[in-house]
């Protein structure tokens, strides 16, 4: 059972979350359909999530479109008594995308991205090395992902629903773009709405920017097409079953660096996997049942690897912001605006 307070999901609520994260811009007709349910209770459904702040579908951008460099892990640690303020600080940056506070040496985990117009140079020398109360910050860049966050999967529906969603989940069947200035102004301005909302229909679009359905069609499908934008759910791991959060760094030989990440990218607490600078070449976070699940996948997973030299973890303490959301408790806060820039 959720903590008191928490809100408390059904199964037909916990249906919904599972379908979504398949197919963020299913139909709803479909989806009602899929899940055997009539339309206007799955639209009544979706509607209180969205409005208790408790589900939300947003846009995952392109980082090479958004980012002025790499992406980089922070491992910072604080003076004592001072995380709470310099969390406070962090979250003022609108280029931090991701904070964990944790236990451990380094009481807090950020991943930043240095935003276009930004100076990741000052952001990691000045910046946050200055914000008081920080000790001391290791950064770590981010040179490759092997698992985004929109490829996480909460497993709960059967084969045959799976499979008659996936035909509804966005595919990337285009040239990817190498800059936002290949976008029009209508272009840019929708990517600009599916960010914030991933499941704006065209009509929405097109009333928003003023201009037809059919124009306003052709800019979302170029933009999804192209994998400029990634539809992805946002939801709080722990109304899911899946409370603990940890990251974890798995130090191999660079010859197995790849065998590593095609190992692990399949398993269903881990959320994103990247290869990145610094003594352990791979870097995880995941999501757990609990500390039991959390070990079996140090001992029995990794520990299978009989390459992997060592292992380091960490357990969340809260999480305070994913993919530029921020959090209060189960529920989802503001989005940081203003990401997207040219």
């Amino acid at each position: 059972m959720p903590p008191a307070g928490q809100p408390l999901l059904d199964e037909t609520d916990l249906d919904i979350a599972a379908a979504m994260h398949i197919a963020p811009r299913v139909p709803t007709a479909a989806l009602a359909e899929i899940l055997g349910l009539p339309v206007s209770t799955l639209s009544r459904r979706l509607v209180r999530l969205q409005e208790e702040s408790l589900l939300r579908v947003v846009g995952r951008y392109a980082w090479e479109l958004i980012t002025s460099s790499n992406p980089y892990e922070l491992w910072i640690t604080s003076a004592p008594g001072r995380s709470r303020a310099v969390l406070a600080e962090l979250l003022r940056i609108p280029d931090v995308q991701f904070v964990l506070q944790t236990s451990g040496p380094a009481d807090l985990y950020a991943n930043l991205f240095p935003l276009r117009g930004s100076d990741q140079e000052d952001l990691l020398g000045s910046v946050i090395p200055s914000i008081p109360g920080v000790r001391a910050v290791d950064s770590r860049m981010i040179l490759e992902p092997a698992k985004v966050g929109q490829a996480w999967r909460y497993h709960r529906l059967d084969d045959e629903r799976v499979e008659r969603l996936e035909k509804h989940a966005a595919v990337v069947e285009q040239p990817p773009l190498h800059d936002l200035d290949q976008l029009s102004d209508l272009e840019f301005e929708t990517m600009r709405l599916l960010g914030s909302n991933a499941r704006v229909t065209a009509a929405e679009v097109g009333r928003t920017l003023g201009v037809s359905s059919s124009t306003a069609a052709r800019a979302i499908r170029l933009l999804l097409q192209t994998g400029a934008v990634s539809p992805r759910v946002e939801m709080q791991s722990d109304l899911l079953g899946y409370p603990l959060h940890a990251i974890v760094t798995i130090d191999v030989q660079p010859r197995d660096v790849s065998r590593t990440l095609e190992q692990v990218a399949t398993h269903p607490s881990v959320r994103l996997l990247s290869t990145v600078t610094g003594s352990a070449p791979i870097s995880l976070s995941g999501v757990f049942r609990g500390p039991a699940d959390l070990a079996t996948f140090i001992r029995d997973d990794l520990g299978a690897l009989p390459w992997v030299r060592s292992i380091q973890s960490v357990a969340g303490l809260r999480l305070q912001r994913r993919y530029w959301i921020d959090r209060d408790g189960p529920r989802l806060g503001t989005q940081v605006p203003d990401v997207l820039r040219r």
